[in-house]
């Protein structure tokens, strides 16, 4: 008989349902802290490239002026 009572408190639904919001409001937080860090990761990169272009076309200039010169 105590085999049966310990199963029937292992799977019941109010168990069960507590355990699920729980979790999925971990799992939800970690996803929103990832994503954010994905687009800060892209806005870094973004501005890496956008100052390198620009030192690369001043210093193209720069030569371009010093040989016509």
């Amino acid at each position: 008989m105590k085999k049966k009572d310990i199963d029937s408190q292992l799977f019941s639904p109010t168990n069960t349902s507590t355990k699920d919001f729980g979790i999925d409001k971990i799992k939800t937080t970690d996803v929103n802290i990832l994503l954010n860090r994905v687009r800060l990761d892209q806005k870094k990169t973004l501005t890496k490239r956008i100052v390198f272009s620009i030192i690369l076309a001043c210093s193209v200039c720069l030569l371009a002026v010093y040989f016509i010169i």
